[in-house]
């Protein structure tokens, strides 16, 4: 039981670890971009995407780097994952979000006071996501979908570099690859919701934010709670897109058994 707590130990200081690697280059670059001016929407995208590798590279060899909940649980309903470790992820993701945020808050706190002095919804998007970005016409539900079908996507693709039946890259590789992958999304799915696609990127550094001054961290634009939405669209996509990678492409795959029987053609 001793070794089996130790063990659990280190896989959540991994998973802490390494989300909070992937929050500084992202709530960073955010925090360039929307307070210094400095970057575009590009730079977003690719710094979220380093983020994301950098994290994985970090936590990967102790527990394969999910840092995201979401991940977490598509990996306990169709990989075999432990349920019991579920929440631990879970919580260790949201620190380490929590505290990359803080770090970002206390670094660009000169910054943030000078461009947003009353700390509003104007740099709220440094730390956590809003519908439609705080300025497209985009509502909650539109915003629930978008979290939905960004997160489907996301691990629909994680299972199949996952999978080592399927064509899943070298693990030296894996981490650049998921890192394209998330600059890719960002690009083609950040307008309605700013995918967030993690329930812990955005609890940990909205929950972050509002410690440090920003009282309508929890609120939209319309002065609707928010908060949810990065959470419960998320875990539902994330689900949604392992199921059908299961149910379209590995159930198609050859077993491993299958695999070692096949010889190669004269």
């Amino acid at each position: 039981m001793a070794l089996r707590s130790r063990g659990l130990a280190g896989e959540l200081i991994a998973e802490f670890a390494g989300t909070m690697v992937l929050i500084v280059f992202g709530v960073g670059v955010v925090a360039q971009v929307v307070a210094a001016g400095l970057g575009n929407h590009d730079s977003i995208a690719w710094s979220w995407g380093i983020g994301v590798a950098l994290g994985v590279y970090v936590a990967g060899r102790t527990t394969g780097a999910h840092l995201n909940p979401a991940v977490t649980l598509g990996f306990a309903v169709f990989r075999g994952f432990e349920w019991h470790k579920v929440m631990p992820y879970a919580l260790a993701q949201t620190a380490g979000a929590f505290v990359g945020a803080l770090l970002i808050r206390w670094n660009y706190t000169e910054v943030l006071t000078a461009v947003d002095p009353g700390h509003t919804l104007k740099t709220q998007l440094v730390f956590s996501t809003l519908p439609g970005n705080g300025t497209l016409p985009v509502g909650q539900w539109g915003a629930l979908r978008d979290q939905i079908i960004g997160t489907a996507m996301l691990l629909f693709v994680i299972f199949a570099l996952s999978d080592t039946r399927n064509m899943a890259p070298g693990a030296n590789m894996g981490p650049f690859v998921i890192g394209l992958l998330i600059v890719g999304i960002g690009m083609a799915l950040g307008a309605d919701a700013g995918y967030a696609i993690n329930p812990a990127r955005d609890f940990g550094p909205r929950l972050a934010s509002f410690l440090t001054g920003y009282r309508g961290a929890w609120r939209d634009q319309y002065g609707d709670l928010y908060f949810w939405v990065p959470i419960v669209g998320p875990l539902i996509g994330g689900v949604l897109g392992a199921g059908l990678y299961q149910a379209l492409i590995a159930r198609h795959l050859p077993r491993d058994e299958d695999r070692d029987t096949v010889k190669p053609s004269d």
